[in-house]
């Protein structure tokens, strides 16, 4: 009883020690939650109190913790947990097996420490992965807990990199971009009656422009001033008004073209006149995973103070069944004047980005990416373990294919065949499809070419299906509670610098 009085009291001299997985009887380094005694150095100099405390804790496998008690005067608790072999991860995984493993620990320490209500964490720079570190340890942090009472919450850490660490920098980059992700996974999250399409664009505003973000919320009738009709055909059927949300960071100041981020800004899918079944769609609120990891990422990137120019597009708005909603079989045109028959009212979601893209021309941007939970099809061709991409640009894709290895957020390259478009544009009575003909399955990829006929022509572009990792995933243990991802933020903003040389 007097320990734990003690603990809620002051939340301190907690240590988290991260071990290999074949080290039993050295440390690397120490963490504790409040306070830190850092015994990694570069010429690893080891206490023999903390060979002590690895000793008792025995060889653990990479995520394995356990909580020793009473260990030290001066911490009453050290959490142990296994950092494992880098080199144990297959080369097909394409993975930095290093970072991941950084990843899995961190996450691992937290958790556990939270469980026991810990409620400030102090993370070590793990020999050089201070960034890693933050991305783990801030990730398993996190709770979505909105609406449940204070007294049933559950105690969420506090994380910060402990005093006398190397690669403080780095952990604030880690720190800034998986906050970001966090961002997203709240928005994608809050349900749909409390997430429209205008408060999503004034949590936006009031998220952005502190950051030097212009942020714009454009309403129906300037929608339909630039004749954005496939765009408004979808958000007829509710009644929540639509916004076309515009963002801008000039990052790069005058002289430089800007890069253009399209998000899937869906608030709530039924699938309107063709409608889902009822078992899981309350899971369709976060159908705006697109708008919500553009609106992350450009966060991320403004708070980086990152050398680029960016163009934020996301249309917002709901998939409803109504008088007014779209019929299947009904025809409408996009903005670049192509004509669509609207064959399955469910496929909404390339409808807004199809206007969404003819927009980006505007901008003259140097390229464009489009990230959507757009089709089913993604899950069941990769899984819930990594992104579909679909690149008219292989320099783009090496980009960011290099980015999802370092961050843990993979990407798998997708067919763009001519032979899916002309599914989409052989009929005869109007330009397009957005089903295309039945035969032969491939959903995803004639969704790529459906919307690969709205991108302004000579631009590079690439269509993200972000479908698969929305929610549901167990690549990442580090993303402990189920729910919403926000992912690929962290990809996207590594990927960006990259392209950019930053």
């Amino acid at each position: 009883m007097i320990l734990k009085k003690y603990f809620k009291a002051t939340f301190k001299d907690f240590l988290w020690v991260d071990i290999s997985e074949l080290m039993s009887k050295e440390a690397k380094g120490l963490l504790d939650s409040n306070n830190l005694i850092y015994v990694a150095s570069s010429s690893n100099v080891y206490t023999s109190e903390s060979v002590s405390w690895t000793s008792r804790a025995g060889p653990l496998k990479v995520g394995q913790t356990r909580i020793l008690w009473n260990c030290s005067p001066k911490y009453p608790a050290v959490a142990v947990a296994g950092l494992g072999d880098a080199t144990s991860w297959d080369v097909l995984d394409a993975l930095d097996g290093a970072r991941e493993n950084v990843r899995i620990a961190g996450g691992a320490g937290v958790k556990a420490l939270a469980a026991e209500k810990i409620a400030q964490v102090e993370v070590e720079d793990f020999n050089g992965h201070a960034e890693a570190a933050a991305e783990g340890a801030l990730l398993a942090a996190y709770r979505f807990q909105e609406y449940k009472k204070p007294e049933a919450r559950k105690t969420v850490a506090q994380v910060t990199l402990a005093e006398g660490c190397s690669g403080l920098e780095e952990f604030k980059r880690g720190e800034t971009v998986t906050r970001a992700q966090n961002w997203s996974r709240l928005l994608m999250e809050i349900p749909a009656n409390l997430m429209t399409p205008i408060i999503f664009a004034e949590e936006a505003r009031k998220k952005l422009t502190p950051m030097a973000v212009e942020v714009v919320a454009h309403d129906l009738e300037w929608a339909r001033s630039l004749g954005m009709e496939s765009f408004l055909s979808v958000a007829k059927g509710s009644d929540e008004p639509p916004v076309f949300l515009e963002l801008t960071y000039n990052g790069a100041g005058p002289g430089q073209k800007p890069l253009c981020l399209v998000g899937k800004g869906i608030t709530f899918d039924s699938g309107g006149i063709s409608i889902k079944g009822a078992n899981l769609m309350d899971e369709m609120r976060a159908d705006m995973g697109g708008g919500s990891v553009v609106v992350g990422t450009i966060a991320a990137l403004a708070e980086l103070k990152a050398k680029v120019n960016v163009k934020g597009l996301v249309p917002l708005c709901e998939n409803m069944p109504s008088g007014r909603a779209n019929k299947p079989g009904d025809v409408v045109r996009a903005m670049n004047g192509k004509s669509i028959c609207i064959d399955n009212t469910d496929a909404e979601g390339r409808l807004i980005l199809a206007d969404a893209l003819c927009y980006a021309e505007r901008f003259d941007p140097r390229y464009i990416v489009d990230m959507a939970t757009l089709t089913g099809a993604i899950r069941v061709a990769l899984g819930f373990c990594v992104t579909g991409a679909f690149s008219t640009n292989d320099e783009l894709f090496n980009h960011l294919s290099a980015a999802g290895s370092k961050t843990g957020d993979r990407v798998w390259k997708m067919p763009m065949f001519t032979h899916y478009n002309t599914n989409m544009t052989d009929y005869s009575g109007y330009d397009l499809n957005n089903m295309g003909k039945a035969a032969g399955g491939a959903g995803s990829c004639k969704a790529a070419a459906f919307l690969r006929e709205f991108v302004p022509k000579n631009v590079p572009w690439m269509h993200l299906d972000i479908a698969g990792v929305m929610n549901g995933c167990d690549d990442q243990p580090y993303l402990v509670q189920k729910g919403m991802t926000g992912r690929p933020v962290r990809t996207i903003v590594e990927f960006i610098h990259r392209e950019a040389g930053l």
